[in-house]
C-alpha cells in the first residue's frame, strides 16, 4: 500500500514537472513574440481614375479666313476650290457647310471608335500588387534610407508618390547582398474592389507592428520617441537594449491601372525583376502606394521565430 502511494506521488511529481516545463517554454516564446516591434510606413493616393481635360472645338469663323470654316478643323484648301470650277459665292458657301458637316461626322465616329468620352477608363484593368523582401539585420543603411525618405517625401502629390515608389525599390535593388527572403502577390480586379484589396494587404502588414514609430501618409508626418516604447503587454521596453535579432522586412504595396503580373519568387533574379517592374510604374498609372518596413527603430530586428510565425509566405532566395 505504501509503495503504491509512493508511485502515485512520483507520477504526479513527474506530471507537474512536465507541465511546468511546457508552460515555461510557451510563455518564454510568447514573450519573444510580444516584444516591441517598431514599424515605418510611407504612402498615399486614392482609387479614383485619373481624368484628362477635354476642350470643345470652337465654332464660327476665325479671324483669318484662309485657315478656318464653321465648325473648326483648320483646312486651308476650300478657298482654292473656286479656281477649279467651283466659283461663285453660293457654291463656295455650300461647300464650306458640307465640309463642316463632314468634319463633325468624322469627329463623332472617331470619338466612338476611341471609346466615347475621353475620360473613360476600363475599370476592370486595375492591379493591386505586393513585393516583400526579407533582409539581414546588418542592412542598417537601408533602414536609414527609408527613414530619410519618410521624413522628406511629399506623399500628397502624384509625382511625390512615384518618387517614393522609385526610391524605395532602388534602395532594395542596391542591396542584393542582404536579400534572404522574398515573396510577391498580384491581383487584377475592378476599381471598386481594388481599394478593399489594397487596404487588406496594408492592414495585414501593419498588424504585425507593435507600434508605427515613423509615419508619412498623404503628407501627414509623425515620428514617435523610440527610447521607451510599450510592448504588447503594456510594459516599457527599451529598444536599444533588446537583442538585435536577425532580419528586417520591407514591403511595397501598390495599386495601378492596367494589368501588372509579378513573377513568383524562386530566386534573386525573380525578386530583382519584381522590384524593377514595380519601380517602373509612372504617375499616369499609379493610384496608391505604401512602403512598410519593420523594425524601424535602430537596434531592433526580427528573429527567426518572428519570420516563421508572421511571414510564412516568404521564400528563401
Amino acid at each position: 500500500m505504501l509503495n503504491r502511494q509512493r508511485q502515485k506521488n512520483k507520477f504526479w511529481l513527474k506530471s507537474l514537472l512536465i507541465i511546468g516545463l511546457v508552460l515555461s517554454f510557451f510563455f518564454t516564446n510568447t514573450h519573444d513574440v510580444l516584444a516591441a516591434r517598431t514599424g515605418g510606413r510611407i504612402g498615399g493616393g486614392s482609387f479614383r481614375a485619373p481624368t484628362r481635360t477635354y476642350s470643345a472645338p470652337r465654332s464660327g469663323y476665325r479671324s483669318n479666313p484662309g485657315y478656318g470654316y464653321p465648325g473648326g478643323g483648320g483646312f486651308g484648301f476650300p478657298f482654292l476650290l473656286p479656281f477649279f470650277g467651283f466659283g461663285g459665292f453660293g457654291g463656295l458657301f455650300s461647300i464650306l457647310i458640307f465640309i463642316a458637316i463632314a468634319n463633325f461626322l468624322v469627329r463623332s465616329f472617331s470619338s466612338i471608335a476611341s471609346g466615347g468620352d475621353s475620360q473613360y477608363i476600363d475599370r476592370s484593368q486595375v492591379s493591386v500588387a505586393q513585393v516583400q523582401v526579407g533582409l539581414l539585420s546588418t542592412a542598417r543603411e537601408l533602414q536609414q534610407e527609408l527613414n530619410n525618405l519618410a521624413l522628406t517625401a511629399d506623399t500628397s502629390s502624384a509625382s511625390g508618390r512615384v518618387m517614393v515608389l522609385q526610391e524605395s525599390t532602388l534602395a532594395l535593388l542596391r542591396h542584393p547582398e542582404y536579400w534572404v527572403y522574398g515573396a510577391t502577390e498580384s491581383q487584377q480586379t475592378n476599381m471598386d474592389a481594388a481599394e478593399a484589396k489594397f487596404n487588406q494587404l496594408s492592414l495585414t502588414e501593419r498588424s504585425k507592428f507593435t507600434t508605427e514609430t515613423l509615419f508619412n501618409v498623404d503628407n501627414v508626418i509623425r515620428q514617435e520617441n523610440q527610447e521607451a516604447l510599450p510592448n504588447a503587454e503594456g510594459e516599457l521596453a527599451n529598444i536599444n537594449n533588446q537583442e538585435s535579432g536577425e532580419y528586417i522586412i520591407a514591403t511595397i504595396i501598390i495599386g495601378t491601372l492596367n494589368k501588372l503580373k509579378l513573377p513568383v519568387i524562386n530566386g534573386t533574379d525573380d525578386l530583382r525583376q519584381a522590384l524593377q517592374q514595380m519601380g517602373s510604374i509612372g504617375s499616369d498609372r499609379l493610384l496608391a502606394v505604401e512602403v512598410l518596413w519593420t523594425p524601424q527603430a535602430e537596434g531592433d530586428a526580427l528573429t527567426t521565430n518572428d519570420i516563421l510565425a508572421q511571414y510564412p509566405n516568404l521564400k528563401l532566395v
